[in-house]
């Protein structure tokens, strides 16, 4: 064989591994974007929804084999198996060694909605009768302007009171979060009351960060109004409507599950106004974002 021939020989061999890469590296991203979608669909921390949908792929599987698989320490895995297992999104053989097996994404799915179903109807039919009842049995008329806050625990929560915030805003909103961040909260209703804001005469500002362009998909998604690009020094989240209610967030670690996500919450005025002004100057000393044209399935 000539050095032509070998030389040719070797870029199509080049050529058949790189092809192979990008398949390879396209299926993760798609089972990552996936995993993010399921999580936050039926409230699931993220390693919750990598397993499940591992399992899926893997079939039967006992859970120490999952964890070295996934490459998981044993007793999370042990652990994440429990909690799907209480869920009722996998089960288990009888068989020794036991196995793990992920039930159907169609009954996991109907199982899950039939639960929040039966848990909306029981708070409608009880509503009203509630109400009269406590209306009746504790009488008051308080009424206080001080400013209060509360602490909100849990990423699924967290969220809807930024749903909330949004939706009922005539004003300008600042949003500071991280991209991934954003990637979560693309499947949530925030999009949607982003448009309610828009309609009612406001507006929502995005500033994260960008890392390069592969991974904008979800920001021209989102929706906001307008996107900046700055450095954030800090992993948290902020969201604050000018002199009315600001939601910050401490940084979460990537191991951390949902329930270690908090949040607090408040109407000051003094301390949404400071922080809006934070806001303001981040935005001002931002890069605009020239988001490339992404196709939306």
């Amino acid at each position: 064989m000539n050095q032509k021939n070998i030389e040719n020989n070797l870029e199509i061999s080049d050529q058949f591994f790189s092809e192979s890469e990008n398949k390879m590296y396209s299926s993760i991203n798609k089972i990552e974007e996936l995993g993010i979608k399921l999580s936050s669909l039926l409230e699931l921390d993220e390693i919750d929804a990598h397993v499940y949908l591992n399992l899926l792929r893997l079939g039967p599987v006992t859970a120490s084999s999952l964890a070295k698989e996934l490459h998981m320490d044993r007793t999370k895995a042990y652990r994440t198996i429990d909690k799907l297992l209480h869920l009722q999104i996998v089960s288990t053989t009888l068989s020794k060694p036991k196995l793990c097996v992920a039930n159907k994404p169609e009954d996991v799915l109907n199982n899950i909605l039939q639960q929040k179903e039966n848990q909306v109807n029981r708070i409608k039919n009880s509503q009203q009768q509630i109400i009269e009842s406590i209306q009746t049995t504790i009488p008051t008329n308080f009424k206080t302007t001080i400013p209060t806050f509360h602490v909100t625990q849990g990423t699924g929560k967290i969220y809807s009171e930024i749903e909330k915030l949004i939706e009922e805003s005539e004003d300008i909103i600042y949003l500071v979060t991280t991209l991934k961040d954003i990637s979560k909260m693309y499947h949530t209703d925030i999009p949607e009351k982003i448009k309610i804001c828009e309609k009612n005469g406001g507006q929502v500002r995005l500033i994260t960060e960008m890392l390069n362009y592969s991974e904008v998909q979800f920001i021209r998604r989102f929706g906001a109004t307008s996107t900046r690009r700055g450095i954030l020094r800090t992993r948290g989240r902020m969201v604050v409507e000018k002199n009315r209610n600001m939601i910050l967030s401490d940084a979460l670690s990537d191991h951390s599950n949902s329930e270690s996500d908090f949040a607090i919450c408040t109407n000051s005025v003094e301390m949404s106004g400071n922080i809006f002004t934070l806001c303001s100057l981040l935005w001002e000393n931002s890069k605009p974002l020239n988001l490339p044209q992404v196709q939306v399935n």
